[in-house]
Parts: structure tokens; C-alpha cells; sequence
């Protein structure tokens, strides 16, 4: 990722919706080091920040609805929730949590792309996100995985401003040029029940060693460590509740 700190339409934040906090705390700290802290406020519902160091990265929460799957979830910054919330409806989305304030931290909303892959906006107050990109343990990528790829290019271009650096094997999004993401048609090979989503990437030093880990801590990998492009390694492993998330190299786009 080129971006190395939160700018206007670009990721912020990623959070996990988990059926076992407690054991993806474990799970995750033995991966990346994390420390993580639960708000203690009732009304926060287990909100759990992870750290590497002082530096907020990600955040573990539990399932907050019977219908919610576990999932890592994806938080594009925006200067305006209300206003960006707009732009997703003209642009053709959907809406599927109106802006709603979170304390004094800030504001966001839930929305889908054409494709249905869901994201969060969040417009920033007291918390303005991750505080590190791009360093081992910390998010390093993100990734749309789509069946309509022409119908969101179009839509995310329109609704934030997007650049687009397409090859013929993969297509890159950016923001002025600096790539911070990417795109996957998803095909034949995906089976038809998994739906369009977003994908984080958490940069770490070896790959294939944090791969190993996370299959000796009770994860599984449904993508092995593999070499693309410049010899960047990546991977894809699932946690032990069933989230899939990306590995990628520190330090390399």
C-alpha cells in the first residue's frame, strides 16, 4: 500500500465480527503480537481496539446480529458520512446502516456496492483510525473480491474518486495514483454461495512462516503462501471461527 496514513476516501479501519472474541484475541495476538483493549463501557458491547504498541491497527468485536456473519469488515475514511452516504445512492449502492454517531469518536454508516460487497464509512472525530500502515502486524492491503467488476469499477470511480491501474491479470485501486487496493473477478473457482467482499491484508515479515502460524494456532489456509508479480509473497488464511483475511510482505505495494 502506498498510503501510509488515512487520507479522504481512503481504508482507515478494519474491524472483525467474530462468534468468540475471546479466543480471536487469543488467536490474533499470537499471530501479530497485538494488544488488545475492550472498551469496558456497557453500551460498547465488547469493542475490542487491538495495538501494536501505542498504535490502534484493528478492532474484534462480537456478533452484534443473528444474521451477521463472521467477517473482517473494511472502513473507507470520508470527510462527511451524510454527504459520502449520498454519493453511494447517486453512484448506485445501497445503504444498509444510515451515519450514526459512536460516542465522540466519530461517525459511520454500512453500505454495499453494486456487487453487494458490504464496507463501512467513518468519518473521523476523536479517533481518526489506524494509527500505522504497511508495518508488520498492521494493514497492508485491501482487496475487493467481486462478480460485476465493471459495475463497481464504475461505481467506486463515481462515488469517491478512485483511480484506476488496470493490467490485464489484476486492477488496482488508488487515490491520486497511490494504490492502497485491489480487485479480483471472482469466477468459477469461488463457489457460488460466497458473496462479493472486502478482504484485508495484514503486512508481516514472512509470509510463509506467518501462514504457518496461523495454521498451528487452529487456523486453516484457503489460499497457500504464493508468489505474484515482483516475487511478493501472499496468503490467505481463516481464522479458527471461520474470517478469512490476507497475508502480504511488509513494506511492498
Amino acid at each position: 500500500m502506498k498510503l501510509d496514513k488515512a487520507v479522504p476516501g481512503g481504508p482507515c479501519w478494519t474491524e472483525l465480527g467474530t462468534s468468540d472474541l475471546e479466543a480471536a484475541k487469543r488467536f490474533y495476538t499470537n499471530i501479530f503480537g497485538w494488544r488488545p483493549e475492550t472498551d469496558p463501557r456497557q453500551e460498547a458491547g465488547g469493542y475490542t481496539i487491538a495495538h501494536l504498541g501505542e498504535a490502534p491497527v484493528a478492532a474484534l468485536t462480537p456478533l452484534y446480529q443473528e444474521s451477521q456473519p463472521v467477517a473482517w469488515n473494511v472502513s473507507f475514511w470520508v470527510p462527511d458520512a451524510d454527504v459520502a452516504v449520498a454519493a453511494v445512492r447517486a453512484a448506485g449502492g445501497e445503504v444498509l446502516l444510515e451515519p450514526m454517531d459512536v460516542f465522540d469518536l466519530g461517525r459511520f454508516a454500512v453500505v454495499t456496492d453494486p456487487g453487494g460487497a458490504a464496507f463501512q464509512l467513518w468519518q473521523a472525530r476523536s479517533f481518526p483510525g489506524a494509527g500505522v500502515f504497511n508495518a508488520p502486524g498492521s494493514l497492508g492491503w485491501v482487496e475487493l473480491m467481486t462478480r460485476d467488476p465493471v459495475a463497481v469499477t464504475a461505481f467506486y470511480t463515481a462515488a469517491f474518486g478512485w483511480t484506476v491501474h488496470a493490467s490485464e491479470s489484476y486492477t488496482q485501486w488508488g487515490i491520486e495514483g497511490s494504490d492502497f487496493g485491489g480487485m479480483v473477478e471472482m469466477g468459477d473457482k469461488f463457489p457460488h454461495e460466497v458473496p462479493s467482499h472486502w478482504l484485508p491484508y495484514f503486512a508481516v515479515e514472512n509470509v510463509d512462516r506467518t501462514a504457518q502460524d496461523c495454521t498451528d494456532a487452529g487456523g486453516t489456509l484457503l489460499m497457500e503462501p504464493t508468489t505474484i508479480g515482483d516475487g511478493k509473497r501472499i496468503a490467505v488464511p481463516r481464522d479458527p471461527q471461520g474470517a478469512m483475511f490476507g497475508l502480504c510482505t511488509a513494506g511492498e505495494e
